[in-house]
């Protein structure tokens, strides 16, 4: 398979931990997810580890900050040689741009997180956001559009509309996915593999039920089978 729709999130916080468990996929299959505690742990050496294994990483730092550091943070990102970088939504019009700007569209693909899959609209009422979460990731993901960025991070259950709404050639990242019989634990906003796709997702990013799994390159191999005529 030359485009793995799997991104195996490595929720580990030692490199060791993560490059033992790498060993047990293959990079045919999947592609890798370093997020804020693993890379703090371990830094742009566990990534170039990782890829020359022959995995592509998406590098999940959420980047959210004044345009400028964000530029910075982005362009460091692609020199590292990574397939996919996020940056939040929230940050704006003026980010969103700077980060684009920063990172050639041939280059590492960039998207934008729009609203958290742990949300709920409960969050939102606490923090002050207006509508519902539909409505605000509706909004975000056209702003991201907008600007010209890759694709944005949604939830499957948003992905149907996302489609409708900003065409075939955005790139839809969607995290949240647990298979049938898995528990939810603090994810909300959730599907299966199999709907996440048939909604319109491109790429499902999937933790536990891979990394916890008794045989994980099994696991990985199940949901490739699952998805693999959708």
């Amino acid at each position: 398979m030359t485009d793995p729709r799997i991104i195996v999130a490595l929720d580990f916080n030692t490199s060791t931990e993560a490059l033992n468990f790498a060993n047990k996929l293959d990079a045919r299959l999947c592609r890798l997810k370093v997020g804020k505690e693993l890379f703090t742990a371990a830094g742009p050496r566990l990534v170039e580890s990782l890829m020359l294994k022959g995995f592509d990483i998406f590098l999940d730092l959420k980047f959210h900050d004044i345009p400028n550091t964000v530029a910075r943070a982005c362009k460091a990102a692609n020199n590292l040689g990574v397939w996919m970088v996020n940056v939040h939504a929230l940050g704006g019009r003026k980010m969103l741009t700077a980060a684009r700007e920063a990172m050639p569209q041939a280059s590492s693909k960039l998207i934008a997180v729009t609203l958290l899959t742990s949300m709920d609209q409960a969050d939102l009422d606490d923090i002050g956001l207006q509508g519902h979460p539909d409505e605000i990731v509706e909004r975000l993901a056209q702003l991201t559009h907008d600007c010209s960025l890759d694709g944005v991070v949604c939830s499957a259950l948003e992905a149907t509309r996302l489609r409708q709404l900003l065409g075939r050639n955005f790139c839809l990242v969607t995290p949240g996915i647990r298979s049938a019989g898995n528990q939810t634990n603090d994810q909300k906003r959730i599907a299966t593999p199999h709907q996440a796709i048939l909604n319109g997702s491109d790429y499902l990013v999937i933790g536990r039920p891979i990394t916890q799994a008794a045989d994980p390159l099994l696991a990985c191999q199940q949901i490739t089978a699952e998805i693999a005529d959708l």
